[in-house]
């Protein structure tokens, strides 16, 4: 199977080959190979475009050369990227917001922790560096302010609260798929144990 590598299939229509030591990287595809699912064919990637896989396979191909990804500080202690993390991590990242937000969509499905606390935090420094008026613009939120509040300087802490919620409601979304997904596993585990004839 390692000479083979694992096969997925992108949304938009392309069929990728993964060396099984980086598919084994991503946690949903490992789960999927203990709990002995058939991965013969290719694998759906229904959210994940190609350029999107190839973003995460080109992130793990870098872990995998033994770079240790650093922890990254809560709250940020700096909008540039560079000053959270290492130079490499940070001109990787360096995408727009519809490219991050697919990396974190992406890092999501497939259980990948690291890159989905590195592109959490991509977009919590955007954030952090827009003034209300260009947070708005930018996210097409709604103006719903009244005169006297738009007259009035905007609030930076808020905005940094704003960015630190969205990171950690990310993380914790994905840390409970992948605990909803293993209770599944296991409860289909002891299904097939139960459905096996028993011998007399």
């Amino acid at each position: 199977m390692e000479t083979e590598g694992a096969k997925f299939i992108t949304n938009d229509g392309f069929s990728v080959k993964i060396r099984l030591p980086i598919a084994m990287m991503m946690q949903t595809y490992k789960d999927m190979i203990e709990s002995g699912a058939d991965l013969t064919t290719e694998l759906p990637l229904e959210d994940i475009s190609k350029v999107t896989l190839d973003r995460v396979v080109q992130f793990l191909e870098h872990l995998e050369l033994g770079n240790e990804f650093p922890q990254i500080e809560k709250p940020l202690r700096s909008n540039d990227m560079k000053d959270v993390t290492t130079e490499w991590l940070a001109n990787f990242i360096d995408l727009d917001d519809d490219s991050v937000q697919d990396l974190i969509l992406a890092a999501d499905f497939l259980n990948i922790p690291n890159l989905l606390s590195l592109s959490c935090a991509k977009m919590g420094s955007v954030i952090r560096g827009l003034t209300i008026p260009e947070f708005r613009k930018r996210f097409n939120i709604v103006n719903d302010f009244t005169p006297e509040e738009e007259a009035e300087p905007f609030d930076e802490a808020r905005l940094a609260q704003l960015a630190e919620e969205y990171e950690r409601e990310q993380e914790e979304k994905a840390t409970q798929e992948a605990t909803d997904q293993a209770e599944n596993e296991e409860i289909e585990k002891q299904e097939q144990v139960r459905k096996r004839p028993r011998h007399t």
